[in-house]
């Protein structure tokens, strides 16, 4: 395999948490999904977060397991790889990509959205294809100069986001007299509801395993990366219960009811008589969301330079930027899609709102299976080392029975359409990646020769084999 190198020793512990938080965007969630949860689980939508994140810390687990001893570029597809097999692991990797394509194109709809709030409250507007240019532009910028640059900048706009949802929470449980809701808690507990909540919760959380696309880039990665996606897991879903709880208390009794809501955090301020808030709430929503656009474009292009690396991709895909030591390429093939598809949506009539939804669920999909597969890939690793406890396989048992939930729960109740055929939108997707993938290895048996010789050697290293 060419040498290819990415900047090396350059991510620590805080920027590889600050790359997970930003694409799990708590702001995306407190700005826009949590009337989604409670129209499905009322007053129990607290419980469903907590559930949620209870069950993907599960799956954090299994991924740790390769996590805790070796790391590359767009390791989620190495680690597979290991576990399950190359065909396994270009599986994993092509979903992946799915996802982050659609959770970046989340982001650029949730900037759109909360942008044009913010011109509104001056009195001017801008069409969307504008806000998409913009958001993208500016993404795919800092994501091809500096990596280093793009950590800091996620840091400090996602912090500053959850740090005034907190306040603006705070005040109004204070205004409250911090006083507990006790209809959150004694109400009857919705089974049927609660399952479908999980479902949001869990799609509310996914991108935890981002922090593991770095491989290359951080210091000490066998510990700072394993760390990064266990604690991104619970501080957002710390964060998501604590929101939630708050907004429900806080909207309770308002018309129209919270379910019903496109701004909940504004209505919020103005109910805690706050109303100077709503600038600075939509902003931070914004930039949040600007935040998420650049975590996917990061991530995203790590793992087609991975691919790349072993030959699924065009050799160019596989090449560090000379200067910048980013994986240039791959960031900029994931910001042209990213800027196209919400475009042509838009000039075939639909809005930004409609497109976050939709590029939002089709993103969970592809979440799931590489999700499931490192599930399966974690004791069969372990195994191969002479190191799988029962302890492993209870862990790998219950995480895909968990997985079952979310799954099961995305396509029954059957949607409404459009979102009914978003399932066979993604099958199609995985299936065109399957036939290659396995036509390619027939074709080019060496080159698989030499890919597990490469990732046996990258372990072997970290193992100081």
């Amino acid at each position: 395999m060419a040498e290819v190198q990415l900047k090396a020793n350059c991510l620590g512990f805080t920027e590889l948490l600050a790359q997970a938080i930003a694409l799990i965007s708590p702001t995306m969630t407190a700005a826009l999904i949590i009337p989604v949860m409670y129209a499905n689980t009322g007053d129990w939508s607290w419980l469903s977060y907590a559930l949620g994140t209870v069950m993907l810390l599960f799956v954090a687990m299994n991924l740790n397991q390769f996590a805790r001893r070796s790391t590359s570029a767009g390791s989620m597809y190495a680690y597979t790889c290991r576990g399950l097999g190359l065909t396994a692991g270009g599986i994993a990797g092509w979903s992946l990509i799915w996802a982050y394509l659609g959770i970046s194109m989340a982001g650029v709809t949730g900037f759109s959205i909360f942008s044009e709030k913010l011109l509104e409250m001056v009195g001017l507007s801008a069409p969307p294809i504008v806000r998409f240019a913009f958001c993208v532009a500016i993404a795919w910028y800092c994501a091809w100069k500096n990596v280093q640059l793009s950590a800091l900048m996620m840091l400090i706009l996602e912090g500053a986001s959850m740090a005034l949802i907190t306040v603006l929470c705070l005040i109004t449980l204070g205004q409250h007299g911090f006083a507990v809701d006790t209809a959150q808690f004694s109400g009857k507990l919705p089974m049927s509801s609660l399952g479908l909540g999980v479902v949001v919760a869990i799609f509310s959380l996914v991108g935890f395993e981002c922090a593991t696309a770095f491989g290359d880039e951080a210091k000490n990665p066998l510990k700072t990366i394993p760390r990064a996606v266990s604690l991104s897991l619970v501080v957002s879903g710390v964060f998501f219960v604590f929101v939630t709880y708050t907004m429900v208390q806080a909207t309770r009794g308002h018309t129209p009811s919270l379910d019903q809501l496109d701004a909940p955090l504004n209505v919020m301020a103005t109910l805690a008589h706050m109303p100077i808030l709503q600038a600075p709430l939509s902003a931070a929503a914004m930039v949040s969301f600007f935040a998420l656009c650049l975590s996917c474009l990061n991530a995203g292009g790590r793992v087609i330079f991975a691919m790349g690396r072993y030959g699924l991709f065009h050799a160019s895909t596989a090449t560090a930027h000379a200067a910048n030591e980013t994986p240039h390429v791959g960031v900029s093939i994931m910001a042209v899609i990213v800027m196209l598809v919400p475009s042509v949506l838009v000039l075939k009539g639909f809005g930004p709102l409609d497109i976050f939804g939709y590029v939002g669920t089709l993103a969970a999909f592809g979440f799931l299976v590489p999700y499931a597969l490192i599930t399966v890939a974690a004791p069969v690793y372990l195994k191969k080392l002479g190191q799988c406890t029962p302890k492993d396989i209870v862990v790998c048992a219950a995480s895909l029975i968990l997985l079952v939930i979310p799954t099961v729960g995305s396509v029954y109740p059957v949607p409404a359409p459009p979102v009914n055929m978003f399932p066979y939108m993604f099958l199609a997707y995985l299936a065109v990646g399957v036939v290659w993938i396995v036509s390619f290895y027939r074709r080019k048996p060496w080159i698989g020769n030499e890919t597990r010789h490469d990732l046996d050697l990258i372990h072997a290293r970290h193992q100081g084999v």
